[in-house]
């Protein structure tokens, strides 16, 4: 335990600090799982209403890591890889939907 006054406030602080990180970290990963699953419903039924969707929670998620690494609680390289992941995940998806529609075009 904490041997004076100052040490004492150390500890209420980073506790303090730590909830609030946690709660910035809760909400970027929140944001990415359900662009995950925006993701998900627009490979299983593509439409353009399914894209837009996929697109605002990318949106929404790119806010949140970006928020998450302003403020230091993720590292900038986390920030940036978590996003480029994500954006890669819509490519994909997106190659294989115009790749299937090119093929039942050719047929």
């Amino acid at each position: 335990m904490a041997n004076n006054k100052s040490a004492v406030k150390r500890v209420e602080i980073a506790e303090r600090n730590r909830v609030r990180n946690k709660a910035y970290r809760s909400a970027a990963k929140t944001w990415i799982k359900k662009y995950i699953a925006a993701v998900d419903a627009y490979s299983r039924q593509p439409s353009s209403e399914s894209l837009q969707e996929a697109q605002k929670s990318m949106a929404q998620a790119y806010s949140k890591i970006d928020k998450a690494v302003k403020r230091g609680i993720l590292h900038a390289n986390n920030g940036a890889r978590q996003k480029s992941r994500l954006s890669k995940r819509l490519k994909q998806v997106n190659a294989r939907i115009n790749q299937s529609s090119e093929n039942a075009a050719a047929s």
